[in-house]
């Protein structure tokens, strides 16, 4: 097994979001996702990423000074199958980001997030050279009394989708009219779960880092506000390594 036997090369919307909706840990697709790129190992999909623009682009384009509106894209959702080998997900994002200098040379850098509220703290992005520029506690996922999850922005984006969590009500039945987390969390008695949200962002175009708006965070900080996770379980960087 090599990260080398890896093809990556774009893939159709419908295959790609089913691959995400069965591998992410949301179970879910951003809507807005233009462009995904399939990870091939020996002919079979084992991974997708799935770029596209943030849909909160005007908070984040101040990041990087002199950004021009479609010079940065958000990678929105990447997941991958356990049939590839290791250190592949930094492989896959080293040769993705070499297409966009080379098919999109307009894209100056890319932002991502990671969950370490229900999932990891992007022990990828570290792996692959992703500037870390954000920790926060979690404020945009809720849980439920019974344990489950919903992140708010699926309160406002789909207000009229079923939910599992809501035992198939929608979100809209659930609030009334303009769904609202706070309205939200007063109907169910659901409260932000504990966590937090780490920002990453990678520059294509190095000369970009120094234009950096916000402080470059040491990767140490995540286990000084112990920020860590790993497949949805809490544990410090340094324990992660071998």
């Amino acid at each position: 097994m090599s990260v080398k036997d890896i093809l990556i090369k774009p893939v159709e919307s419908d295959r790609a979001n089913k691959f995400i909706k069965k591998h992410h840990y949301s179970g879910t697709v951003v809507p807005n996702s233009q462009l995904h790129l399939g990870a091939y190992y020996h002919g079979s999909l084992e991974g997708v990423m799935s770029f596209g623009p943030s849909m909160v682009k005007e908070r984040l384009i101040d990041l990087v000074e002199g950004t021009g509106w479609n010079e940065f894209m958000e990678l929105n959702r990447m997941a991958f199958s356990d049939e590839l080998p290791k250190n592949s997900g930094s492989r896959c994002l080293s040769i993705a980001f070499n297409m966009f200098g080379k098919h999109a040379p307009q894209v100056k850098w890319v932002v991502s997030f990671a969950d370490a509220t229900v999932c990891g703290d992007g022990a990828v992005y570290r792996a692959s050279n992703f500037v870390l520029t954000g920790i926060k506690e979690n404020t945009h996922i809720i849980e439920l009394p019974d344990g489950s999850r919903l992140n708010e922005t699926t309160i406002r984006v789909a207000p009229n989708t079923p939910r599992p969590e809501l035992d198939g009500k929608t979100p809209k039945e659930v609030c009334g009219e303009n769904p609202t987390k706070k309205k939200f969390m007063t109907k169910t008695g659901g409260e932000p779960a504990k966590g937090y949200q780490l920002r990453y962002i990678y520059f294509i175009d190095k000369d970009y880092r120094d234009r950096l708006t916000v402080p470059e965070i040491p990767y140490e900080r995540i286990d000084e506000l112990g920020a860590g996770m790993y497949k949805g379980e809490k544990i410090s960087v340094e324990e992660r390594k071998p």
